[in-house]
C-alpha cells in the first residue's frame, strides 16, 4: 500500500527523516523533530498505511494541528495518496452542519484544529471508541497558539489509544503530560545537513521613518518573484497593502483576522501565480502549502530566533535555494544572527515590476456539486478555446472551484463560456476578486 501511494504521489525515494519514521518501533510513541519543508507530512501518513483497517466503520486515526490551512494540506497529502479511505477535515470558519454530515459516516482519518475537533466531542458527532492513533502536528506552534486545554480535553476522551506521535520545527526541554507520551523514540532531525536549507541572508539599512519606501525599493529590486513580506501585527500587514495597492503593485494578504474564504483565496492566488507578494503575519510562517518562495522578507523582526527559522523556511525548501532579507536600522543588531548578514544596496530610481501572466478564474461549484478537474479543463480548452499553455493551476473545493488563467486570454474564454453548462447544469463563472 505505501509503494502504491509513493507511485500515486510521483515520489520515487523518500528522505532520511521519512525512513527512519516508517522504520521506527511501530509500538512505540514518536517524538519526530525536523525543519519546517524537510516532508514530515509524509513521515507520519505513510505508517498509518499499515494501521488503517478498511472494515472497521469507525474513526481510526486522529491528527491535531494549529490551523486550518495545515489541516487542509495533510488531507491534500492523504487524498493524492490514493487510498481506498475516507478523510475528514474539521476546522473553524468551516459549516459544523457540513462536518457533522461527514462525520455521519465516519472517516477512517480525521484531521483538525484542536478547538473545532473539541466542539464535535462535546456533541457526540463521531466515537472514539476506535481511535488507536494520534498525531499532534506541529505541537509546538499548537501550544504556541494556546490550544492546551483543548488538546488536553481531547486526548481526556481517546480510551484506545495505542500510538501517539508528536512533531515539532524545534525542540522542547519537555514534554507536557497532557499527551500522554511516554518513554517516547526520538527521531532528530533539526541539525541533519542534508535538510539544512541553501539560504543567502542579506540586509538592507533603512531609517525607522522610511522602512515603506525601503520595503517598496527592495520589492521593486526583486520583480515579479514569489515573495512572503512578514510583519509581527495585523495592522503592519494592511499598512504596507495600502501603500502597494496605491503605488500599484498587485499583491495579497494573509493574516488571523480575515474570514477564511478569502484566506483561502489569499493562497491559492499566490500559488498560482496570480499574485507574486504575500504579505503576511507570522501564521503564514508554518504548514502552509505554499510552495517554491524564493524570497522572504522581514519586514519587522520576529522577537525570537525560533519565528525567523520558521520564517525563513519558507524559502530554500527541499534543496532549493533562497534569500532572507532584513530591514535595520543603522546600528539595529539581532542576538540571534549566527552570521553578518550582506548588506543589499537598493537602486536610485524603483522600476515597478510587471503584473504576472495569470489571474484566477471563479466558478461557483466544487467536489460537493460532483465537479472535478477534468471538467473545468475540458469546458475551458474546449468550449473556451485555450491552449494548454494558457491554463494553469485548477484548485476544486468543496463548493467552489478556481483555475488560473493566461491573463491576455481570460476576457475572451469568459465570452465564450459564459452560456455554457458543466455537468449539465448553469454555473457563475467570473474572474476572481
Amino acid at each position: 500500500m505505501i509503494k502504491k501511494a509513493l507511485e500515486s504521489l510521483k515520489i520515487s525515494e523518500l528522505n532520511a527523516m521519512q525512513h527512519a519514521a516508517l522504520n521506527a518501533d511501530k509500538k512505540s510513541d514518536i517524538i519526530l523533530l525536523a525543519p519546517t519543508g524537510s516532508g514530515k507530512t509524509l513521515a507520519f501518513l505513510l505508517p498509518l498505511l499499515s494501521v488503517l483497517d478498511a472494515n472497521v466503520p469507525l474513526v481510526q486515526a486522529l491528527i491535531l494541528v494549529p490551523s486550518r490551512e495545515l489541516a487542509l494540506q495533510i488531507e491534500q497529502v492523504f487524498k493524492s495518496m490514493g487510498t481506498s479511505f475516507k478523510v475528514n477535515c474539521c476546522y473553524g470558519g468551516h459549516s459544523t452542519k457540513i462536518e457533522r454530515n461527514n462525520l455521519s459516516q465516519p472517516p477512517a482519518l480525521l484531521i483538525g484544529t484542536p478547538g473545532r475537533i473539541a466542539h464535535h466531542l462535546r456533541r457526540e458527532s463521531f466515537s472514539t471508541d476506535k481511535i488507536a492513533t494520534l498525531v499532534l502536528d506541529e505541537f509546538d506552534k499548537s501550544l504556541e497558539f494556546g490550544f492546551q486545554e483543548d488538546m488536553a480535553y481531547i486526548i481526556r476522551q481517546l480510551p484506545a489509544i495505542k500510538k501517539r506521535v508528536l512533531t515539532s520545527a524545534t525542540k522542547m526541554d519537555e514534554i507536557p503530560a497532557f499527551t500522554g507520551v511516554k518513554k517516547p523514540v526520538e527521531l532528530n532531525f533539526l541539525d541533519n545537513k542534508a535538510n539544512a536549507p541553501d539560504l543567502k541572508l542579506k540586509a538592507v539599512i533603512s531609517p525607522a521613518a522610511d522602512k515603506l519606501d525601503t520595503l517598496f525599493s527592495l520589492i521593486c529590486k526583486i520583480g515579479n518573484k514569489p515573495m512572503l513580506i512578514f510583519c509581527n501585527h495585523r495592522d503592519a500587514v494592511e499598512r504596507i497593502s495600502d501603500l502597494l495597492w496605491n503605488r500599484g503593485l498587485v499583491h495579497d494578504i494573509f493574516h488571523g483576522g480575515m474570514e477564511q474564504e478569502d484566506r483561502e483565496r489569499a493562497l491559492l492566488k499566490f500559488r498560482n501565480g496570480s499574485h507574486c507578494i504575500l504579505i503576511t503575519t507570522d501564521l503564514a510562517s508554518r504548514g502552509l502549502d505554499i510552495p517554491e518562495i524564493e524570497y522572504v522578507i522581514h519586514y519587522q523582526l520576529p522577537h525570537n530566533e525560533e519565528a525567523f527559522i520558521h520564517r525563513n523556511g519558507r524559502t530554500a525548501r527541499m534543496h532549493a535555494k533562497g534569500t532572507s532579507y532584513l530591514i535595520l536600522e543603522a546600528d539595529e543588531k539581532l542576538s540571534y544572527l549566527k552570521q553578518s548578514p550582506e548588506i543589499e544596496e537598493l537602486p536610485a530610481k524603483n522600476v515597478i515590476p510587471q503584473p504576472t501572466p495569470w489571474e484566477t478564474l471563479y466558478i461557483a461549484a466544487g467536489k460537493k456539486d460532483k465537479i472535478n478537474k477534468v471538467d473545468i479543463v475540458g469546458l475551458l480548452l474546449k468550449k473556451g478555446k485555450l491552449e494548454k499553455e494558457d491554463l494553469g493551476l485548477i484548485e476544486v473545493l468543496d463548493h467552489t472551484s478556481y483555475a488560473a488563467v493566461k491573463s491576455n486570454r481570460i476576457v475572451n474564454v469568459l465570452n465564450l463560456i459564459k452560456s455554457e453548462k458543466i455537468k449539465n447544469k448553469k454555473v457563475k463563472i467570473e474572474v476572481s476578486r
